[in-house]
């Protein structure tokens, strides 16, 4: 396998979709000539894999685990192209043994974790299933008082950090970020950018326009306020108890919120519309 670089093997990955020792392999029987090598790949069964890779994974379901001791967790999103397969066991086994390895690992860098078995198991699963299948990304949060809360259609997972209080509480707000999907802790938080972005969208409102400056000054602070208060955790009125913010509730169990992370399958994933009969329309003109 000597003389085939890491370019050349890269290229035939994003070419293929294949493993990089598959492609290493193909390259190196085929003196380098990535065509030859293609060829040659498509004459094997792994070339099946190949032929999905392109294919948007934007379904699939996230998975949570949580220390015994309450002191860190972590939720893995792992993708596939429809809810039908991210309904079949063989999936759901992979989902949970990246879990696994994301848990025991403690890390969020799923890339590395993906360079040894991980990936074959993924390669064979395709084969299999014949659906792309990744391991998009991964979250840890550590703290005092850790827990998670998966939401019944395992698609959308939450974990929290507090400072003092308990498990209890964590799970609670967990269960909070996941229906409310709050942008950060406290209005503190929140970077600049979006609050000025906030107020030129603000601004360009119809109702803006006839105001005097003092008065549409005041009428922006205001609407400010509120966009903080509805997208900051602390300040939300909490779920399970309206009459309540998520800070207090907190505050009553003895303690605060030291930070949250959410993940929802898809979230951010531009999925392409086909247009079947169209398509078929066109290879049938051609």
């Amino acid at each position: 396998m000597a003389g085939v670089s890491a370019k050349l093997v890269k290229e035939l990955r994003d070419r293929t979709g294949l493993g990089m020792l598959e492609c290493k392999k193909a390259l190196a029987e085929n003196d380098g000539d990535i065509e030859k090598a293609i060829e040659e790949l498509r004459k094997s069964s792994g070339m099946k894999a190949a032929k999905k890779a392109g294919r948007t994974a934007a379904d699939g379901v996230v998975v949570a685990r949580v220390a015994d001791d309450n002191s860190y967790g972590i939720i893995v999103e792992i993708n596939s192209e429809t809810d039908f397969v991210a309904r079949d066991e063989g999936f759901l086994a992979f989902a949970s043994q990246v879990a696994d390895a994301v848990f025991a690992a403690k890390t969020e860098d799923v890339a590395s974790l993906m360079a040894g078995e991980l990936e074959s198991a993924r390669e064979a699963l395709v084969q299999k299933i014949g659906e792309n299948i990744g391991v998009r990304r991964a979250v840890v949060v550590e703290g005092e008082n850790v827990d998670a809360y998966v939401h019944s259609n395992n698609r959308i997972a939450a974990l929290v950090a507090l400072n003092g209080a308990n498990a209890e509480a964590a799970k609670d707000v967990a269960m909070h970020v996941t229906a409310v999907n709050p942008q950060v802790v406290s209005k503190d938080d929140m970077p600049e950018e979006v609050i000025n972005k906030e107020k030129e969208i603000i601004m360009a409102q119809p109702d803006m326009a006839s105001k005097p400056a003092e008065i549409a000054e005041k009428m922006v602070v205001g609407r400010i306020n509120k966009f903080l208060a509805e997208n900051s955790l602390v300040e939300q009125q909490f779920v399970k108890n309206p009459d309540q913010k998520v800070g207090e509730m907190v505050k009553a169990a003895g303690g605060s919120v030291a930070s949250f992370a959410r993940l929802e399958v898809g979230e951010g994933i531009e999925v392409e519309q086909v247009d079947f009969a169209a398509e078929v329309a066109a290879q049938l003109n051609g």
